[in-house]
């Protein structure tokens, strides 16, 4: 038994309705997309104003889930007095459809069954904006499962108009999950096209959210002249902790004409300021591999403190 908690993933479900397009007209067959919610109502802090639901759907390859958490003011019909204890009817109402729910909580444990139906018109509206929910990508083949994550993470045509209004090239349906997922909108496309990286991808876009690279840290690392046109030396920047403090320390020790690489060196030998003077007081000359085999032991620092 598979479980998948991607929403990327719902690519696998069974294909539950069928699009007939006709000219102009958009004719939606639709059969209800079924399956069972849970939640724990506890795991969510009191003044949140959140709760946690996780969604499974079960088909011919196994269970698909996905897990996330919402607004009280998101879920019609559902309160956090009610999330606590009895019976509860709520529906999540999005452009991609609708998904209606019923159950009942225990002790704030809920647990119950769950419809989707989708919503034809974001169907045409995505269409006509060139993202087509019906073309295969090879993440997700079926319509039914693209629609049920474009319903649980908000994909919207709002999102889709932002995204094409920066001129940032060809995005497809998948990219539209990401934008989504990890809050990519065309402002922080400009900011980060204006810092220096006109080419980013909608990858490169989302590294840098998960990496919190925005244009205030590329600003500081060029600032510093620790710049660099390579946006995976950012990244390492991030995944080190390379940050304007630990670079002002190396430039104020006299090295402020360091590759990112060899700034990435120091940081992950924890060769810091103090460490960088004393193997100065010695050599003069001192190289960025000798502070390497003196920190790691190879090489012996004569004064050691």
């Amino acid at each position: 038994m598979r479980k998948i908690s991607n929403p990327f993933s719902f690519g696998f479900l069974s294909i539950a309705f069928i699009i007939i397009v006709i000219g102009k007209l958009v004719i939606v067959a639709q059969t209800p997309i079924t399956g069972e919610w849970k939640s724990d109502a506890r795991s969510e802090k009191n003044d949140s104003g959140k709760i946690h639901l996780s969604f499974e759907r079960r088909t011919d390859n196994g269970r698909n889930q996905h897990g996330s958490s919402f607004a009280y003011s998101e879920l019609q019909g559902l309160t956090q007095e009610q999330s606590r204890s009895g019976r509860v009817s709520f529906r999540l109402v999005r452009e991609a459809g609708v998904i209606e729910c019923e159950g009942t909580f225990t002790d704030g444990k809920g647990s119950g069954t769950f419809t989707f139906t989708p919503d034809a018109g974001f169907v045409a509206g995505m269409r006509s904006r060139g993202f087509d929910f019906e073309r295969s990508t090879g993440k997700h083949d079926d319509v039914a499962g693209r629609l049920l994550s474009a319903a649980l993470i908000n994909v919207t045509t709002t999102l889709a108009d932002d995204l094409r209004s920066v001129g940032f090239g060809d995005l497809d349906v998948d990219d539209l999950f990401k934008a989504a997922i990890f809050k990519v909108d065309s402002k922080f496309m400009a900011e980060m096209k204006a810092t220096g990286f006109p080419n980013l991808t909608m990858e490169d876009l989302v590294k840098a959210r998960i990496f919190k690279i925005n244009a205030d840290f590329v600003r500081k690392v060029n600032d510093m002249g620790f710049g660099t046109k390579d946006f995976e030396h950012l990244v390492k920047y991030s995944i080190f902790k390379v940050t304007p403090e630990f670079l002002a320390e190396l430039k104020s020790a006299g090295f402020d004409n360091l590759s990112a690489e060899e700034v990435v060196k120091f940081r992950i030998f924890k060769i810091d300021g103090d460490f960088i003077r004393r193997a100065k007081a010695e050599d003069p000359n001192v190289t960025v591999e000798d502070m390497v085999k003196m920190k790691i032991g190879v090489k012996r620092m004569k004064n050691t403190y």
